[in-house]
């Protein structure tokens, strides 16, 4: 029994500190920025990779942004007020806008539709409201060896939706990631 008390002071944390300041606690991990190009770090595959919403919030998209690494390309879709839900998957063609159905012109041979809710790039809870992303809504895939080209192909009643046109399918991994809330989108070098 005294053993067990022991660990648990010890895991705690004694000592020192007034009643005003927190307890340690042990550090919660944190995801990788930049991480290993080894074979287990793509282990999803090609399969649908899903996540939840961290709250009903819409959450505002600001930023979105690709580059080309050492053994993947990264895709980045940030947020200013918290992570939305999202649905990561290959598609078919033809690709086609939320919304108004009009076709989708993307290059690539191969195609990953993000979806991410509640999200949008408009902030509807303003008077008025208020564009928040302000970015293109093509991106070409300059300097990368998987990702061609992303396209915003909706941003319809809490939905936004990008699609990316890559060479070939290719195994994808996705990271969520903190100050500031982004949704990662890795996809490994052919």
């Amino acid at each position: 029994m005294l053993t067990a008390a022991t660990l648990a002071l010890a895991v705690l944390g004694c000592g020192g500190g007034s009643a005003d300041e927190p307890v340690a606690s042990l550090p919660s991990p944190t995801p990788t920025t930049e991480p290993t190009t080894t074979g287990e770090a793509f282990e999803g595959g090609t399969a649908t990779i899903t996540g939840e919403a961290e709250s009903s919030e819409t959450a505002l998209n600001e930023r979105v942004a690709v580059a080309g690494h050492d053994g993947y390309d990264r895709v980045v879709f940030q947020f200013k007020n918290g992570l939305p839900g999202y649905r990561v998957e290959y598609v078919e063609p033809p690709l086609r806008e939320d919304g108004s159905g009009n076709l989708v012109k993307l290059d690539g041979a191969a195609f990953v539709v993000v979806r991410m809710e509640p999200a949008s790039g408009f902030d509807l809870s303003v008077p008025e409201g208020e564009l928040v992303y302000t970015g293109p809504r093509r991106i070409a895939g300059d300097g990368t060896s998987a990702v061609r080209e992303l396209v915003r192909t909706g941003d319809f009643e809490a939905v936004l939706t990008w699609a990316v046109g890559l060479d070939d399918r290719v195994p994808f991994r996705v990271l969520t990631l903190d100050d500031p809330a982004r949704i990662v989108v890795d996809f490994a070098a052919p």
